[in-house]
């Protein structure tokens, strides 16, 4: 288990569309451990493997809700309904938040970390969450679909 270093942008590992894991194996697994205390180490409510250097499909996912830790292997929306428009940030974008237009809910579909097909259902926040780490999976920050970027810092001091 370690914390790893999250990739900044313009780094551009970020904008490449992640690889399908074909096989789970212990260092897949070390892989989703090390990713959740790498989220918690900084705040974070998700985190995508692309976010940590490596270009595999695998997320991680913690709102504080009842699903707790959700670790997800080649994750994929399989269905979305609603919509809702929201403040998101990234731990690879310290400085900038941006409004971003999402599915209010989603049904996403993967594999757990012992390769047990799982679906998970979530709605309002865990459902952007969810959405937004599945972008970095395809290359696609919350910059490049954001209706509006602000420096995070300046709305903080109330300018």
């Amino acid at each position: 288990m370690a914390i790893r270093i999250i990739v900044k942008e313009p780094d551009e590992v970020l904008h490449k569309k992640a690889k399908e894991i074909t096989k789970i194996t212990p260092n897949v697994q070390k892989l989703l451990t090390d990713m959740a205390e790498t989220m918690y180490d900084a705040d974070g409510v998700g985190l995508a493997a692309p976010q940590v250097g490596i270009l595999k499909r695998a997320i991680v996912v913690d709102v504080g809700d009842e699903h707790g830790l959700i670790e997800l292997i080649n994750p994929e929306i399989v269905a979305s309904s609603g919509e809702q428009l929201g403040s998101e940030g990234c731990l690879s974008i310290p400085a900038l938040n941006g409004e971003v237009r999402r599915a209010m809910e989603v049904t996403v579909k993967g594999l757990d970390r012992d390769g047990n097909e799982i679906t998970i259902t979530g709605s309002e926040l865990l459902a952007r969450a969810l959405q937004h780490e599945i972008d970095h999976l395809n290359g696609v920050l919350f910059t490049d679909i954001a209706e509006r970027v602000y420096d995070r810092r300046l709305d903080e001091e109330g300018e």
